[in-house]
């Protein structure tokens, strides 16, 4: 299983550039998917992704191995070229930032 560096303080805001890069094509730039146009991936603004259903690791394994689709009908995710473990734990800080602040924890 992929993990960050150990000690490593995840950075939402280092987060934020790191998944405008690489996650906001098809979870689209508000986290919103669909609803933010992009037709490629599931919104992270949803409770199916809610830490007590999608835990950080979970983002953890998709970003390096891919994911089977199995929540939406958007196809396998396939795995996130160039992202280390420590970067994925700075989009996810980012993403569960913004999910507190829509009321998903």
């Amino acid at each position: 299983m992929p993990a960050p560096s150990a000690g490593l303080m995840p950075n939402p805001a280092k987060g934020k550039g790191l998944y405008a890069q690489n996650c906001a094509s098809c979870h689209g730039v508000d986290l919103k998917g669909r609803d933010s146009g992009s037709d490629k991936g599931p919104p992270f603004l949803n409770r199916v992704y809610e830490p007590s259903h999608h835990g950080d690791a979970a983002f953890q394994r998709a970003a390096a191995l891919g994911a089977k689709a199995h929540h939406w009908k958007f196809g396998d995710m396939p795995p996130v070229k160039g992202l280390t473990p420590d970067d994925v734990a700075h989009i996810t800080a980012y993403i569960r930032m913004v999910q507190r602040k829509a009321g998903i924890n």
